[in-house]
């Protein structure tokens, strides 16, 4: 059934997009998405509130309640917040907005259901994109979007038990995440090098979640894009059992309409978050400088060479030295082992340059925090995991005070990996990450994950010493060594010999089917 439904969605959209490039059409459905969400869980919840005003059995019921009573009881914001539904206006409300579907200013109507959703859920103030009334689409398709729209239910049937209800309510919500996602993926494959801009592949954020295991406590991403991290590391959490809710997000995104994205994501998902507030710049205007989190999971944008601003001069970020002005990548390493407690650890995607440039300050800086043991995992991704780039990326993992493993490295080589998933993307499976997080529990030594031992080709434990003699490069090829082919004790003298006989069987036996071929065919009259 969800497959049906995102593929009809995009095979739909996709018609509907006309001339509208996907960098714009994704604001027009994610946010019409997004209306028909929080409206069906709004729908959802008033039905249910009306039943418990009218069962004597439930806390809620109102004895000898007239239809007038019940009416303005449903007016009640607060029984909508207590369970984390958005207030939704009547003139906002879905239904409203499909019956004028065909209207000429349906854009306009949409705008004012936006603004109306703002002006009662502050939560949501200035995150919806009000763009409907000026959107550039022929007449009428802006309306068949709508209808299209409206296929998706995001409700749950009301003549269901409690525990029943709260299974569909968590189903509706993972349903709308689910499709909210996938348009996400689709939009920036669409979008191809831009769409790297919002959106990290799922599998690599997968992997960051899995290696790091943020349970509970503060998670930051410093440049949220579409907040999956976030999403990630939520679903990390039910998956082991805890709740929404064990975790605080924290985020920043400097470009506004991606920051929008974000929040949208998060709200759906019934997240609660900070995303400061407004989009900013983070070196420059860093919105939580006082947030010490626990987990840091992030994928900056790599090599950026703009980012620099002459009051980042002598910042108490730069520990451990002052990142050049044309590569931001130092920068943002830095600026993430600022924002750790003490116990704190972060995940950091980069391109694969940063793990051995020597360029202006940054071989000096890698130095120092190798030497000062904030290092604790590298990973080498494999290529074409990026739609936006085919720049090859690997995975740092950093500590804030190293409890395990004092003065190691652990170093994985997984570029040979990942699974071709279309002719021009690669993806890390689900069993792979799980072998890459298992690998990193059993060298951290937690309980039940095993004992770690190196592995030819694929992972290996260093020390600083011997990191240092390779002039403090991070390349996991470099240290891992390379994988044992053979698995028998046959010496190669032998082997080789044995082979040599083989081929030379081969050319005699050929040599016999050539002359026999001449001789078939000077019988027919041919001459060599």
């Amino acid at each position: 059934m969800l497959e049906d439904i995102k593929k009809t969605l995009w095979a739909t959209a996709d018609k509907l997009r006309a001339n509208m490039d996907a960098a714009e059409y994704k604001h027009i459905v994610l946010g019409l998405i997004f209306v028909k969400y929080i409206s069906d869980t709004f729908q959802t919840r008033r039905a249910e509130l009306t039943r418990k005003f009218a069962d004597v059995n439930d806390s809620y019921y109102l004895p000898d309640a007239d239809q007038a009573l019940v009416d303005e009881e449903l007016e009640d914001r607060d029984y909508y917040k207590e369970v984390n539904v958005f207030w939704v206006p009547e003139a906002a409300r879905w239904e409203s907005l499909r019956a004028q579907a065909k209207q000429a200013d349906i854009g306009k109507r949409i705008d004012d259901a936006l603004s109306l959703i703002e002006t009662e859920n502050p939560k949501l103030k200035g995150i919806l994109d009000k763009r409907y009334a000026r959107v550039q689409l022929p007449d009428g398709k802006l309306g068949e979007l709508v209808d299209l729209v409206s296929k998706i239910g995001f409700g749950e049937s009301d003549n269901t038990e409690d525990s029943a209800k709260d299974r569909a309510k968590n189903h509706a919500r993972d349903l709308l995440g689910q499709v909210y996602e996938y348009f996400l993926g689709q939009f920036a494959s669409a979008e191809g090098k831009r769409g790297g801009q919002f959106y990290t592949p799922a599998s690599i954020v997968k992997t960051l979640v899995a290696v790091l295991a943020p349970h509970h406590g503060q998670v930051y991403d410093p440049c949220c894009g579409s907040g999956g991290m976030f999403v990630q590391s939520e679903k990390f959490i039910e998956a082991h059992g805890g709740k929404i809710g064990d975790v605080s997000i924290y985020g920043q995104e400097a470009n506004p309409t991606t920051w929008r994205l974000a929040a949208m994501n998060l709200a759906i998902r019934g997240i609660d978050f900070n995303l400061g507030k407004e989009p900013a710049d983070t070196f420059v205007r860093n919105q939580h400088t006082d947030l010490r989190a626990d987990f840091v999971l992030a994928n900056p944008p790599f090599n950026i060479s703009d980012w620099w601003h002459g009051s980042l001069e002598g910042d108490p970020r730069w520990v451990y030295g002052t990142p050049p002005q044309g590569n931001a990548n130092y920068a943002w390493l830095q600026h993430m082992l600022h924002h750790l407690k003490p116990t704190g650890r972060a995940g950091i995607v980069l391109a694969n340059g940063s793990m051995s440039s020597s360029q202006n300050s940054e071989g000096d800086i890698r130095r120092a925090m190798v030497e000062a043991d904030k290092v604790e995992v590298m990973i080498a991704l494999p290529g074409q995991l990026f739609f936006n780039t085919q720049i090859p990326a690997c995975l740092w993992f950093l500590v804030k005070e190293k409890r395990v493993r004092q003065g190691e490295v652990l170093f994985i080589d997984a570029r040979k990996l990942g699974t071709m998933i279309s002719r021009v993307q690669t993806e890390l499976t689900d069993e792979v990450i799980a072998r890459i997080a298992s690998t990193v529990a059993a060298w951290r030594g937690e309980a039940d994950a095993g004992e770690y031992q190196d592995t030819a080709g694929y992972c290996r434990s260093v020390k600083l010493a011997e990191i240092t003699e390779h002039g403090h490069v991070l390349t996991p090829g470099r240290y891992v060594g390379a994988e044992e082919v053979e698995d028998d004790d046959e010496a190669f003298a032998d082997k080789m010999q044995m082979l040599t006989e083989k081929l030379g069987e081969q050319m005699a036996k050929g040599a016999e089917l050539d002359q026999l071929i001449r001789q078939k065919l000077g019988g027919l009259g041919y001459e060599f």
